[in-house]
């Protein structure tokens, strides 16, 4: 491994671990820092899955007490059974718009630097809209959450299949329109990251087996760290400044990064 290699794995790291539980979409920066950064090879494509796993593992991290009470209790609690199942029923419509789309997402969509930071623009806009005119909040609790809501909420996840949309920020928006608590909304994005980021990590490695190599390890392992590192960071500063302050910094940073890369793209040849 070269100093430069580290570095941009830990670049790559810190903004996946930055970006992957806010409403920002850590696909849209990665692949444009991917893009700044000239780094073409199929390799880092499969790197930027692989290192989600850190970030998710932050979450494990954090919300370890929680989660294993779930585990423990699932036969004699009703709470535990019925949080499990909202997470299920969540994850169901991602997981097979994921699995029939797999091709068409990673062949056509993840092509178009456009596509992705018109979606960046547009996400900010509507999470602007949403963040100052939701419904009173009828929810508050991430782990007790209406089935029926769950579904709904999953529906939305779906559309996260669309680079640059963000699966924390679909599930957010579609959740404070259910009427749910902006902090139970963070929570439970979070709690179905672990599943669907698990899911696109099998698929992933999967198809791209053969990207992995013992000489590659080192750097993946780097890029890891920086994941984890980084998004255990975010997911503890992310609920309380939600809950004072809402999501609205969110989106207009989604507006200021997509409108800059269209500025890019549209006069500087970013991306071609």
């Amino acid at each position: 491994m070269d100093t430069t290699t580290i570095l941009q794995a830990i670049l790559i790291g810190f903004v996946e671990g930055l970006t992957e539980f806010i409403p920002v979409s850590s696909t849209a920066h990665i692949l444009l820092t991917e893009t700044a950064l000239g780094l073409t090879s199929p390799f880092w494509d499969t790197f930027a899955v692989v290192i989600q796993l850190g970030a998710i593992l932050a979450v494990v991290a954090l919300y370890f007490g929680k989660l294993w009470n779930v585990l423990i209790t699932l036969p004699t609690q009703a709470g535990s059974r019925r949080f499990a199942l909202s997470v299920i029923i969540a994850c169901v419509p991602a997981f097979v718009a994921g699995f029939f789309l797999k091709d068409f997402i990673k062949g056509y969509l993840f092509e178009s630097l456009q596509l992705i930071c018109w979606s960046l623009v547009i996400g900010g806009v509507v999470l602007l809209v949403i963040d100052r005119l939701a419904p009173k909040p009828a929810d508050h609790d991430a782990m007790n959450l209406p089935l029926y809501k769950a579904a709904i909420i999953g529906l939305f996840q779906v559309l996260s299949i669309i680079p640059g949309v963000s699966r924390s920020g679909s599930t957010i928006v579609g959740s404070m329109l259910l009427k749910i608590d902006k902090r139970a909304a963070a929570e439970f994005s979070f709690f179905l990251a672990i599943p669907i980021m698990v899911g696109a990590f099998v698929l992933d490695i999967f198809d791209n087996k053969d990207a992995l190599t013992a000489d590659n390890f080192g750097i993946i392992a780097v890029g890891f760290i920086a994941s984890f590192v980084f998004g255990l960071i975010v997911v503890k500063v992310m609920l309380g400044f939600v809950q004072k302050r809402g999501f609205a910094l969110f989106g207009w940073w989604r507006i200021l990064v997509g409108g800059a890369g269209l500025a890019a793209i549209y006069f500087a040849g970013f991306g071609g």
